[in-house]
């Protein structure tokens, strides 16, 4: 619904640039943590973690909506 995708939008917009980037990189483009990693220049476990972080941010905010 409409509502779902503004919400998962403000949820995107709550994520600094880096993990927006993460995230857009691996589920809109679907690339691997290794191929982020090379693309952004930082280590894969890097990656994994924001990664991490980020999906719990977005996992968060929409709980609470």
């Amino acid at each position: 619904s409409e509502m779902c995708i503004r919400d998962s939008r403000e949820a995107m917009d709550r994520l600094c640039d880096r993990e927006k980037n993460i995230v857009r990189l691996r589920f809109f483009e679907g690339k691997t943590q290794t191929e982020v990693a090379e693309e952004i220049c930082i280590s894969q476990a890097q990656v994994s973690r924001l990664e991490k972080n980020a999906i719990k941010s977005l996992r968060r905010y929409l709980e609470d909506k």
